[in-house]
């Protein structure tokens, strides 16, 4: 019950939470639950909801991690993030999956959408980390995401061009490879035409000459 409040924004109706959370009985069951539920978390110490007869709310000044992680997350693909935002995180891939081991409809659609916004964050991360000149953090950042959606493209051009950035042309040729490869055996297709205009683009201009490199200005 903690837990769907505090991902409904912090204030559901009561009459929401206990039609959600026991959906399979009648009203007058679904209500005598949200009482006891509630109750019982009182009892257990864990003061961290408000109730009056209408709806349910998170106690104000109650730090909730997700909410300090979509901060971070929206500064970075809003491009607003400030240096304090470009931290190499210790991402693993299972921070990632809200409330593992949780399979209500609820818990399943809201842990897609923090997964897609944390990947987009991640991506966003690595590309202001290579601008900063960062490339060992923004590989990793971008790595991150790869592991944790391997066919993401996305997530894929973001390791690709951290690794351009920081001149990797052979480390960048073998992610491109790898992922190519992994197309086409698990979707029978290959990556995007502006993924494989990036590879050629970098691929000729490093075959060209050194000295037409120069006279060019490459």
């Amino acid at each position: 019950m903690l837990a769907f409040v505090a991902l409904n924004g912090g204030r559901v109706e009561r009459r929401q939470a206990a039609g959600t959370l026991w959906p399979s009985g009648d009203d007058l069951r679904a209500a005598g639950n949200l009482r006891s539920a509630l109750w019982r978390l009182k009892a257990a110490g864990i003061d961290l909801l408000d109730s009056d007869k209408c709806s349910l709310s998170v106690r104000e000044h109650t730090v909730v991690d997700l909410y300090v992680l979509y901060g971070w997350a929206g500064r970075l693909i809003s491009g607003t993030a400030g240096s304090e935002d470009l931290c190499a995180l210790k991402w693993r891939t299972d921070a990632l999956d809200l409330l593992p081991g949780w399979y209500d409809d609820w818990v399943l659609l809201e842990r897609e959408r923090v997964r897609q916004r944390l990947l987009h964050a991640l991506e966003a991360l690595s590309r202001q980390l290579s601008r900063v000149g960062r490339h060992a953090e923004a590989v990793e950042s971008a790595l991150v995401a790869v592991g944790a959606e391997p066919l993401r493209e996305s997530a894929q051009r973001a390791l690709i061009e951290a690794h351009l950035a920081e001149g990797n042309l052979v480390e960048a040729l073998r992610s491109y490879d790898a992922y190519r490869g992994l197309t086409r055996r698990e979707l029978g297709v290959g990556p995007s035409h502006e993924l494989r205009a990036l590879m050629k683009r970098f691929s000729e201009s490093d075959r060209r000459p050194a000295r037409e490199r120069v006279v060019g200005g490459v």
